[in-house]
């Protein structure tokens, strides 16, 4: 998907949501559990009621990947019933080097074709270029992250005051453009949103944290948005768990929606 089809969708729809596709058969409504496929049923039903407001979706390989061969068919049979112009991203976090970076690219955007893959920068451009190789698909790369670890390594400053982000993200537009390249950047860093938006003024910014973690939407448009939107804003538990009870994916649909009319109301702030 290129830079131009995603603002399109943005858009078309009002929303610069993506639904974290996060699903813990230790956490799924109970009554799924004696489904076939019940991680591909638990998605799809989510996948149906929220299409409506989301413009990306973000399976989480780790749950995926966790059930073993099973787990990759029920990923696979997810990514079929996404709509076409729907983003795709592949939560995944690889990064190596050589050959086994291509592969990994080769994996997600051949095999299972999704649109976008995230990407650690720990091991530098030989580890990140293989991914932008491909025509119309994208690396989203961790740049700032919510986690309470990410101050260990991302906050450090260097002998001119420079944290470490920063230097991730200055160095890291050399290997890509704002057409195939993002950045993840955490949503309960608000202020910090600005400085990063000051880096990269153009790319897109792939938001998670709002929600369950408490990040704040409207914070995250004032420091993060620019002309073409430049955010995609993650909720998974705060959607998908909305409830345990057969009534899950309305539940779903209702907590998508809450979020959609509140970015649609940015959107209009913002851009006009």
């Amino acid at each position: 998907m290129t830079r131009s089809e995603l603002f399109s969708q943005i858009q078309q729809k009002s929303s610069f949501l993506c639904v974290g596709l996060d699903p813990d058969l230790e956490k799924i409504p109970k009554h799924l559990l004696s489904e076939p496929d019940p991680i591909f049923s638990f998605c799809k039903a989510i996948v149906e009621e929220t299409a409506d407001f989301a413009v990306a979706y973000k399976p989480n390989i780790a749950f995926f990947e966790a059930l073993g061969p099973k787990g990759w068919e029920s990923l696979q049979k997810v990514l079929e019933i996404i709509p076409e112009d729907i983003f795709t991203i592949a939560d995944a976090k690889r990064g190596d080097i050589g050959n086994t970076s291509k592969l990994y690219a080769k994996a997600f955007f051949e095999t299972m074709e999704f649109d976008s893959i995230t990407v650690a920068p720990y091991m530098g451009a030989d580890s990140v270029s293989p991914f932008l190789e491909f025509q119309n698909k994208w690396v989203i790369l961790l740049a700032l992250t919510s986690n309470a670890g990410s101050a260990d390594f991302q906050l450090i400053s260097d002998t001119q005051g420079k944290p470490l982000y920063q230097s991730v993200l200055e160095k890291s537009q050399d290997w890509g453009t704002p057409e195939n390249l993002m950045y993840v950047v955490g949503a309960t860093r608000g202020e910090l949103i600005g400085e990063v938006r000051k880096v990269a003024p153009e790319h897109f910014f792939l938001v998670p944290g709002v929600g369950a973690q408490g990040g704040s939407l409207s914070e995250v448009a004032k420091y993060g948005m620019n002309s073409t939107c430049g955010l995609l804003v993650n909720s998974s538990r705060g959607i998908i768990y909305a409830s345990k009870e057969k009534d899950f994916a309305k539940a779903a649909r209702r907590e998508a929606q809450v979020l959609q009319e509140e970015m649609k109301g940015l959107l209009e702030k913002y851009l006009g």
